[in-house]
């Protein structure tokens, strides 16, 4: 038996089975990357021209796609580079997101300012759902504009989306929805100033428990002062600190959904008691959501 030509046959044929895998998903990958491109240089142009970025870049990259869809209908071969692109390279990009956050942001000025934001959070989660399921929204189409204007926008949209399993069609809906929302907002949020006699502050907190992106926040709290800029950032980023807990909850109502429709029955307690409670928290904590708050911590050390 020659063990050295058997190994390198199957090294050979393992390399090969990589290049052909690697092949399947090139073609929807690179239309992928030539959409994202695309959409940056959209962005780029905006500041250039306006000093600030109205439709973010993950905005313009679903417009595209939109229009492309529209006018172009892919392949198979495409959509499995596509789909990945759509589930697995977005959740390594919802796990970067913990790069983002920083404890010591969020309790740098005591305990009260956090835990008012996320109280705020949750009772904008709940009317904003109730007022999506009130017009007829779909249940998940509903959960992620009530996030995304909570929390922050398609950031938070993209986070859900795989947890509550909603459709592609939803997020792009969603999506559209909350960024011609935060556009308006930002042009008609100063004229608030006015008309209220709000004082940097006020306004600084009011832009930032409202307006749902960072460069968004910015640009609505410049004509109040620089008091107003950090005031609204700072409640604008603990916002985005709320992403984890509520990714965390949705899946674990998610989870208890699912069994409770599964009609499962209960069971005597078996030595395989911690190896099932393993699998529960492994599913209410998916791998990039407990990426996302590692790697929140690391930020903060």
């Amino acid at each position: 038996m020659n063990i050295p030509n058997q190994f390198c046959t199957s090294f050979t044929r393992q390399g090969r089975r990589l290049v052909s895998c690697g092949g399947r998903f090139i073609h929807g990958v690179t239309l992928c990357l030539g959409v994202t491109l695309l959409a940056v240089i959209g962005a780029w142009a905006q500041r250039a021209a306006f000093g600030t970025v109205w439709l973010e870049e993950l905005v313009l990259a679903i417009l595209l796609g939109i229009g492309l869809r529209a006018l172009y209908e892919p392949t198979a071969t495409m959509l499995v580079g596509i789909r990945f692109c759509a589930k697995q390279v977005l959740d390594v990009a919802v796990m970067l997101l913990g790069l983002s956050i920083s404890t010591h942001m969020l309790f740098g000025k005591g305990v009260a300012l956090p835990l008012g934001i996320a109280l705020f959070v949750a009772i904008a989660i709940a009317t904003s759902y109730a007022i999506g399921r009130l017009f007829g929204l779909p249940h998940r189409m509903a959960t992620l504009i009530a996030c995304g204007n909570a929390i922050c926008g398609d950031s938070a949209i993209a986070a859900i989306a795989p947890v509550i399993d909603a459709e592609g069609e939803d997020v792009a809906a969603s999506i559209s929805f909350t960024a011609l929302l935060g556009v308006a907002l930002v042009l008609l949020l100063p004229l608030s100033v006015t008309l209220l006699h709000m004082q940097a502050l006020q306004y600084g907190a009011l832009a930032g428990l409202t307006v749902y992106a960072v460069p968004q926040v910015l640009a609505a709290t410049a004509p109040a002062g620089a008091s107003a800029v950090q005031f609204g950032t700072l409640i604008k980023l603990t916002r985005v600190f709320m992403l984890g807990p509520v990714v965390i909850f949705l899946a674990c109502i998610v989870r208890k959904t699912a069994k409770n429709r599964s009609g499962a029955i209960s069971v005597p307690r078996t030595d395989a008691d911690f190896a099932v409670k393993n699998a529960m928290l492994h599913q209410c904590l998916p791998w990039f959501i407990l990426g996302f708050l590692g790697l929140a911590v690391l930020r903060s050390v």
